[in-house]
């Protein structure tokens, strides 16, 4: 299944680039994300997905393919698994960087190809669309909201994020069954955070 999510932040390629790329200064902003680890181009991390009084823990890895710095392109295969369950969910992401029509602006696309077992295999497109289209403009939010504090120190950070809240989206009482794709689409917003910390084991 291929979905395809595009969101802007207020800065132009080159700086979106760099700012991307720090880590330090990203990972706050993925919704439920933490990293636990890394070993040469596999990170490992966990992210927590909420839905009323539920609270669920997912376990992923991100691996990289490709890093393209001239062409602004990012390729991993990333995967997930509920820390109590048998949700599974894989994914191959693409992430491209392109100038937006405002000059003071980058557009991100992010291509996923996934595949999922387990009862969120019987969902559609659709509602999968629509979970990890909820992440990936929570973390838009988060992101613009960093820039726009223009710091050069990154945003302290807890030991543990807060869980991503899926609560009020509009398909909320599958979205606990859907919740390991939270995993891949978190995976696709780590991406470019990621690669910084490969590249400093390289």
């Amino acid at each position: 299944m291929k979905l395809e999510n595009t969101f802007a932040i207020p800065v132009p390629v080159g700086e979106a680039w760099k700012v991307l790329l720090d880590v330090e200064r990203v990972a706050p902003c993925v919704p439920g994300a933490t990293l636990t680890g890394s070993e040469e181009d596999t990170h490992r991390g966990r992210i927590k997905v909420k839905l009323g009084p539920v609270a669920l823990t997912y376990s992923g890895t991100v691996t990289f393919v490709t890093r393209d710095e001239e062409s602004k392109v990012v390729v991993l295969e990333a995967g997930g698994r509920e820390s109590r369950g048998n949700g599974t969910a894989k994914a191959r992401v693409t992430c491209r960087l392109a100038s937006a029509a405002h000059p003071d602006h980058t557009d991100v696309h992010v291509e996923t190809e996934l595949t999922i077992t387990g009862r969120p295999a019987q969902f559609g497109r659709g509602t999968l669309a629509e979970v990890s289209g909820a992440l990936m403009a929570r973390f838009a939010e988060n992101l613009a909201a960093e820039l726009t504090i223009n710091s050069p120190r990154p945003t302290p950070r807890s030991a543990a994020a807060a869980p991503i809240d899926l609560t009020d989206t509009p398909s909320a009482r599958t979205v606990r069954r859907l919740a390991p794709i939270a995993v891949t689409a978190a995976a696709a917003l780590l991406v470019l955070a990621l690669t910084r910390r490969g590249r400093r084991r390289r």
